[in-house]
C-alpha cells in the first residue's frame, strides 16, 4: 500500500493522466466538430451543384423553346413582331419559376403542419 501513495508512482501517472485527457479531449472535438462541418460542407456542396445543374436546364429549356418558337411558327413572328418569341419564352420562365417557388412554400408549409 505504500508503493501505491509514493511520489514516485504518482508523478508516473499524472503525465500518463494528462496525456489520455488531451487524447480524449482532441477525439471529443474532432467528433462533435469536424465530423459535422464535414458532412454540413457535403450537404452544401451536393446542394450547389444541384442549383448549377437545374440553372442549366432552365437556360436550355428556354433557349431550346425560343428556337421552337422562331423556326417552327413559319412567317407568325416576322418583321415587326420578331420580338415576340423572346417575350413568350421570358414568360413562360416566369411562369415556371413562380409555380416552383410556391410549391416549395406550400411543400414546407404542409411538411411543418405535420410534423
Amino acid at each position: 500500500m505504500s508503493d501505491f501513495f509514493s511520489s514516485a508512482s504518482r508523478m508516473g501517472a499524472i503525465p500518463q493522466i494528462a496525456i489520455e485527457l488531451r487524447d480524449l479531449v482532441v477525439a471529443y472535438i474532432k467528433q462533435e466538430t469536424v465530423a459535422p462541418l464535414r458532412q454540413l460542407l457535403r450537404y452544401i456542396a451536393f446542394g450547389i451543384i444541384g442549383a448549377l445543374f437545374l440553372g442549366l436546364g432552365a437556360i436550355l429549356f428556354g433557349l431550346g423553346g425560343l428556337r421552337a418558337l422562331q423556326t417552327e411558327t413559319g412567317d407568325t413572328f416576322s418583321d415587326s413582331w420578331s420580338w415576340a418569341p423572346y417575350l413568350i419564352t421570358f414568360t413562360a420562365l416566369i411562369v415556371g419559376s413562380a409555380l416552383v417557388w410556391r410549391t416549395r412554400r406550400g411543400w414546407r408549409a404542409w411538411r411543418e403542419k405535420s410534423s
